[in-house]
């Protein structure tokens, strides 16, 4: 479960703390798909980072499984990431130097495990790009190179998925693609989904929607 209580986010001006998130409450469980809408610069990816753990809120409580990240040493916080949330960015943020089958397994190289190969090459076929598997991200299209970043995102087995605008530098059919493949994954994998986008066909294909707006999170 993914409870988030009372959140605040505050950010330091010449003229005083900035708040863009107050308040933010919710709970999302297992199988659950969410997506987050509102205006640039409303605080969208802030709360994603911060569901990431790789920002810390200014006051309030999330916690994953029971665990808040934000009590973890650095060290624990680092395996706590890799281990339990994958992340999704508008730039696919592959090495370029690496095929898709070594930009998949990056996450497996802190703490190696002995399925990791064949469950890196079952993802890239559930993406759709098994016969790219050899290729690197400049022969790819930008549709496939986000296909790998999702199986990259999903190779550890996390249990929070967390994609800010993963379809917001794609094409129209290229992104349905990956809205596609993104759905199909979550259903599947059976992870608790959190999509941060501007995009309203995206949105639409989640269950559960919220409008982020003056810092307050509301369910539609």
């Amino acid at each position: 479960m993914l409870h988030v209580t009372d959140l605040v986010k505050e950010y330091p001006t010449p003229r005083g703390p900035l708040r863009v998130l107050s308040g933010v409450s919710f709970d999302l469980a297992p199988g659950d798909a969410a997506a987050v809408m509102g205006p640039s610069g409303s605080g969208k990816s802030s709360l994603l980072y911060i569901l990431g753990g790789l920002d810390a809120p200014t006051s309030g409580i999330v916690t994953l499984d029971g665990r808040n990240p934000f009590q973890l040493s650095p060290t624990e916080l680092a395996a706590f990431r890799n281990k339990e949330i994958g992340f999704v960015f508008q730039d696919h943020c592959l090495l370029p130097q690496c095929t898709v089958l070594e930009n998949v397994l990056i996450p497996t190289l802190v703490a190696p495990g002995t399925d990791d190969n064949a469950r890196a090459r079952q993802l890239i076929d559930q993406v759709g790009l098994a016969d790219r598997i050899d290729h690197r991200p400049a022969e790819l299209s930008g549709g496939e190179r986000q296909r790998v970043a999702i199986a990259r995102a999903l190779v550890r087995e996390p249990h929070l998925l967390l994609c800010d605008e993963p379809t917001g530098n794609l094409d129209r059919a290229s992104a349905e693609n990956v809205a596609s493949v993104l759905v199909d994954l979550h259903r599947t994998k059976n992870t608790i989904l959190v999509v941060v986008t501007h995009s309203v066909p995206l949105a639409e294909r989640f269950p559960v929607r919220f409008d982020l707006l003056d810092s307050r999170l509301q369910r539609r």
